[in-house]
């Protein structure tokens, strides 16, 4: 008998493992060992979850949104009730420390209440009409069967802003973890099971991410995809989803500054610094991969980084005395000592820059912390590298530092430290991204706020906050006309 939990697919309220299925496991990135085993799924178990989605649409939608938030309530208790399970299953199977793992399922949590709210709400507008007798109004209307591809690196959180979000509005759910945390997304799903979800509305398939999103893309019944992950993915992600017209949203990567000013708290910056480069080892999409530091601070503050950095404690994510667990695979280990060793050619590694071995860590994926000094242009200060490693660049003014963070393909999130109030609320009309910090790191999002970015970090919508609705409803109008005669839009005005 495996010592680890074998599961199955969720589809039609039913968990379920084909005859014959191939499986795949999970691997805790700090020691090797296995998580969990899981169906390697077919586009024919996209079928089947498609169908069970599409046949309780019409059911869902059916329900009063008042109802269906009462469910999310529940699920945002169940989530709370397990919480403490869940988030050791978020640090064994992605590696994040166990205080991380607790606040991404306490994010989920709180966007699952959020959402339940919106049940009571879900904004039209009422506008006067031009003509007598004749009242104007929009009502929000859901899409569909909806596909949620999520990523591993926030394994509870990201999966419930989707979710969510796309069941308070009246849409039924195929959802497609990344593989590498198919367990977290079975406790998503459970919890979902657990609150009493009707069969259908929620389904969960696992497996190759290819084969899954190109079946889940491809099929007609699918209304609208919900992508997070990496630029190319999206790419084919946007462009496969147009063939058939389909509601795409994408959110994708980012390259965040932090600008420290010469007249900036310099402690308060470092603290933010720290959690905002090494926090969840850097494998944030809002991570702080870029510090742009002005030239009178630049010693000063290199000098109180080093010591910080090299006092980080690696090793058990589990043990709360740990700073930086691994990072979250072999694969992204191997892409992270890829672009260490490009900063190595073309900057100055100032500290860190190792794979870590010996002792506990030969099991795990463990890389140091690594701080370049680098000029702006150089690979490594404009590709994301999604890994604990951070590029230093001096600049000897505002303007330069606000051009140098501007001059990136993506736009996520961005921070400033400043004790010049003009001067940050400059930084928040001149820096091109969703998101600004002032006086605080790249990363801390809330969830009552919207979430995105600019340029190729997305498609310009947003997750989170009361804009989340946005990407998962279609606008309808409505003119009812009470005058008993025919009246004429735009002929009949004035007469």
């Amino acid at each position: 008998m495996a010592s680890y939990p074998e599961v199955g697919l969720f589809i039609g309220g039913k968990w379920v493992s084909p005859p014959g299925a191939s499986r795949f496991t999970t691997i805790n990135p700090t020691d090797g060992t296995t998580v969990g085993s899981f169906v390697s799924g077919t586009p024919k178990d996209v079928d089947a979850a498609v169908t069970a989605a599409f046949t309780a649409y019409p059911a869902w939608k059916a329900t009063p949104p008042p109802v269906r938030g009462e469910i999310l309530l529940k699920v945002s208790q169940v989530l709370k009730q397990r919480k403490e399970q869940i988030a050791r299953v978020v640090t064994q199977e992605m590696g994040k420390v166990i205080a991380e793992g607790r606040g991404d399922v306490q994010e989920a949590i709180d966007f699952v209440e959020y959402m339940a709210g919106e049940g009571r709400r879900l904004f039209g507008e009422t506008v006067p009409s031009e003509l007598r007798n004749k009242f104007c109004l929009t009502v929000r209307q859901p899409k569909g069967v909806v596909a949620c591809i999520t990523p591993w690196n926030f394994p509870t959180a990201i999966p419930n802003w989707k979710i969510a979000a796309a069941l308070i509005c009246g849409n039924t759910v195929v959802f497609k973890p990344a593989s590498n945390t198919s367990m977290c997304a079975t406790e998503v799903v459970t919890a979902y099971e657990a609150a009493g979800l009707p069969p259908g509305v929620l389904n969960l398939v696992t497996g190759p991410g290819g084969i899954l999103g190109n079946a889940l893309i491809d099929d007609p019944r699918v209304r609208a995809v919900s992508f997070t992950g990496g630029v190319d993915t999206g790419r084919t992600v946007n462009v496969r989803g147009a063939q058939d017209l389909k509601a795409v949203h994408l959110e994708l990567g980012g390259k965040n500054p932090m600008i420290v000013m010469d007249d900036a708290n310099l402690p308060l910056a470092l603290e933010g610094l720290l959690f905002g480069a090494f926090g969840t080892a850097g494998q944030r999409c809002t991570a702080t991969s870029r510090l742009i530091l002005h030239e009178k601070v630049y010693d000063q503050f290199l000098g109180m980084l080093d010591r910080r950095v090299a006092g980080l404690r690696l090793g058990d994510p589990l043990d709360p005395k740990t700073d930086v667990g691994p990072v979250a695979s072999a694969d992204q280990q191997k892409k992270i000592l890829e672009y260490i060793a490009i900063g190595r050619k073309e900057a100055k590694l100032r500290t860190g820059g190792n794979k870590l071995t010996g002792g506990a860590y030969d099991k795990g994926f463990f890389i140091e912390p690594t701080v370049f000094e680098t000029p702006h242009g150089t690979r490594i200060s404009k590709e994301e590298i999604f890994g604990p490693v951070l590029s230093v660049i001096k600049v000897p003014s505002y303007e330069e530092a606000v051009r140098v963070a501007n001059d990136v393909e993506y736009g996520l999130s961005s921070s400033i430290y400043t004790s010049d109030v003009n001067r940050a609320f400059r930084a928040v009309e001149d820096l091109e991204c969703g998101i600004t910090y002032v006086n605080a790191p790249t990363i801390g999002a809330e969830v009552q706020l919207p979430f995105g970015g600019t340029k190729h970090t997305g498609t310009g919508g947003r997750e989170a906050g009361s804009s989340a609705i946005e990407e998962f409803t279609e606008i309808k109008t409505v003119f009812v006309d009470f005058s008993n005669h025919l009246q004429k839009a735009q002929i009949d005005v004035g007469e």
